[in-house]
Formats: C-alpha cells, structure tokens, sequence
C-alpha cells in the first residue's frame, strides 16, 4: 500500500504538470496514469504488485464508479432530463442492445466462445463509462446535445447492465442470480437514490438548523456516504443509487449543487486516477500476450464498429447532424464499469472465465487510450466549425447592410 500510493503521488505530481499541454493536445494524463500502472506492476518494474482479486482493486473501483456518477448525474436535473429525454433514450434502449447483439456475434465469430459466453463478455463491455465520457462531456466546444446524450447514457447504462452480467454468469456457471431479487435491487437503488437527498435537503431547510458555508459545501458528502452506506447494507443497485442521488440534489437543491461543483468535481477525478493506476498495475505481458491477434480485433472492432454502427442505427431519423452523431456513436468508452463486472467473471468459477476476462482487459485499454486521445481533437474541430459558422453568419451581415446602405436614396442619411 505504501509503495501504490508513493506512486501515485509521484504520477500525479508529473500529470498537474503537463495538464496544460495535454489539455491542448492528444496527450492525455488518463494514458499516463495507465501506462504508469502497467511500468510500475506485476510483470515489469514490480514496485505496485496487485492481483484481480485483491479486494483493494474492487473497492478502489467501485468506489470511483460511484463518486463519478454521484458527481455527473449533479449536472442533470428532472427538468433538463425531462426537456432532452429523446437522444439519450434512443441510445439507451436501442443502442446499447444492438451493441450488445454486435459485441456477442463478433465474440461468437472471432474468439470461439460459446453463445453464452460472447454474450456474458458483451454485456460486460455494452455499457459506457462515465468516467472517461466526461473527457468529452467537459468541453464546451461540443455541442450541449452530444453532451447531454453521453452524459444521460454514461450515468444510466451501468447500473442497468449489471444484473444481465449476474444472470449470464450463472448461466455460465458461476453463481446462481435470481432475476426478481435483481430486480428489486435496481428498484431499491433508484429509491434510495431519491429519497436520501429529498429528506436531508428537507432537513437542512428547517429554520432551526444553520449552515456555515464549509459545512453547507459537505451536504452532499453526507448524502453519499448515507446513500452509499445504505446500498452497502440492503443490496440495492449502488450506480443507479449513486446517478439518482445526484440528479435528485440537481432537481430540488440546485444550491447545493453548486457548492459542491468544485469540490465534487476534484474529488472524482483523484479517485479516477488512482482507480486507473490500479488497473494498469493488474495488466502484466503475460496478460497481454495471453490474448489472441483475433481478441485484438475484437476490441478494435468494437471500438469502430458495433458501437458505431449501433447508434448511427438508433439515430436515425433524430434530427442530429451527420458530425454530432459520429461523435456520439465514437465516444463509447469502456471503464470502471467493465473492469468491475470482468473480476466478477473472474471469481465466478465458469469455465473459461479467465479467457473471458482477459479479452475483456484488452478491450478496456484499447478503448481507454483511444478515446482518451481523441477529445482534444474533435473538441477542436467543433470550435473551428463554430468560429467559421460566425465568421460566414457576420459576413453576411455585413454584407447585407453593406447593399442596403448601397441602394439608399440620395439624401437619406
């Protein structure tokens, strides 16, 4: 433990001082902490020796799940949501299933895995991962609509795609999951997710209570450490918990959302990277050269083809331009999500599981270095349509005034 947190402070300190560079350019400090994970772990340097089981890798992981989707779901109020609901529902409820169709053909037809099996692996890697969509949720250049649709979907698919992974590792031979108590495990996590913000923002709003603004800025600590430690001790669905509670404080305490914008928004991302260190500690050469040329291409494929292909069908007919639809069915980046459901495969005991997990690793980097180099791009591509778009819009402008001026009788001034 000493030895991973020595190191973190070290690859942090080097990432704050190239975040200005890497900011501007496709340099990216979530590739840093990765390849900075994999130098320092099993199989190379051994300074951060960590297994897939060890419990730290879980927690670590699953927690900054939950402080991502806490923190993102504070940018989506009921209003906002209820506004813009289409894209985000296109891509929920069409999207992530005919990725899900895709990733299980190519796993069936690439890889040899049974039918259950490709289909296990693609449920782990269907969902989006919010942690490195809001790469691309952060800009500004991109247009709100984009955003809003990744962030939605991000937030939303992790939690839903969980118990499909507990049904088909049983049906793969791991643990038996039964489909009701799944069930009333997303219902309960949706609950709590409500009803733990609407009470203490009923509570702090008593007259008898008062506020120092440090303390007032620690409300939502408070609300997700309940919520956490509520979901801890029921079973309920902690991401969907975790995403409801952030979109319930956005809805009816927008005030203090904003006094946890800052904070919340430095905390998600020290948990982010220390989360990313972990999971380039576990990947070793002999992990990597465990896969296949054909699991390369399965995560290639993945990348560029069934999430594509999956949300360009979804969109269809949506209104979107061609660009900001491209963009969309692009950023589907796989995370923290994934790597929580492939230890879960792993532990599981089915037959083949490692094989499964180890495809899955692969698809987790290679999504994690593409898409973390290519916001900074496109984001950049958007600002210089933007510019060119007021550039013309002025032109014409000035053009018109200039012809108006030109055909002023003489005398009018």
């Amino acid at each position: 433990m000493d030895a991973l947190l020595l190191s973190f402070a070290l690859v942090l300190l080097a990432a704050i001082l190239i975040s200005g560079l890497a900011h501007r350019t496709v340099l990216s400090t979530t590739v840093l902490f990765l390849v900075a994970g994999f130098v320092l772990g099993s199989g190379m340097l051994d300074v951060v020796v960590l297994s897939p089981t060890d419990p730290t890798v879980t927690t670590v992981s699953s927690l900054a799940l939950f402080i991502v989707l806490f923190t993102d779901g504070q940018e989506v109020g009921l209003r906002e949501l209820r506004s813009a609901w289409k894209l985000p529902g296109r891509a929920l409820l069409l999207g992530m299933p005919i990725t899900f169709v895709i990733t299980t053909l190519l796993g069936v037809w690439l890889l040899g895995f049974s039918w259950l099996e490709a289909a296990l692996v693609a449920a782990v890697l269907a969902p989006t991962d919010p942690v490195f969509a809001s790469a691309i949720v952060g800009r500004g250049e991109i247009p709100y609509r984009v955003r809003h649709l990744l962030g939605v979907e991000s937030g939303l698919n992790d939690g839903l795609a969980l118990p499909v992974v507990l049904v088909l590792i049983a049906a793969v031979g791991g643990p038996e999951a039964e489909p009701l108590v799944l069930a009333e495990e997303l219902g309960l996590g949706v609950l709590v997710g409500i009803a733990v913000p609407l009470a203490v923002t009923w509570l702090v709003r008593r007259r008898v209570f008062t506020r120092t603004p440090l303390y007032a800025a620690l409300t939502p600590v408070a609300v997700a450490l309940i919520v956490l430690g509520i979901c801890v001790s029921t079973h309920a669905n902690l991401y969907l918990a975790a995403y409801a509670a952030g979109m319930t404080i956005a809805t009816a305490a927008p005030e203090m959302r904003s006094a946890f914008h800052v904070f919340g928004g430095q905390v998600s991302e020290l948990v982010k990277l220390l989360a990313i260190l972990m999971f380039g500690a576990l990947i070793s050469p002999a992990l990597l050269g465990d896969v296949p040329w054909t699991g390369y291409l399965f995560g290639v494929l993945l990348m560029v083809f069934a999430r594509p292909a999956a949300v360009e069908l979804s969109l269809l007919g949506s209104g979107l331009p061609w660009e900001e639809r491209l963009t969309a069915a692009w950023f589907g980046p796989k995370g923290f999500a994934s790597v929580l459901y492939g230890l879960l495969v792993l532990a599981s005991g089915a037959p083949n599981a490692e094989a499964m997990f180890h495809v899955i690793v692969v698809a987790i980097v290679l999504s994690i270095v593409a898409h973390s180099s290519t916001d900074v791009p496109i984001a950049a591509w958007f600002a210089k349509q933007e510019a060119a778009d007021r550039a013309a819009a002025t032109s014409r402008a000035g053009g018109a005034g200039g012809r108006g001026d030109g055909n002023a009788p003489p005398g009018a001034a």
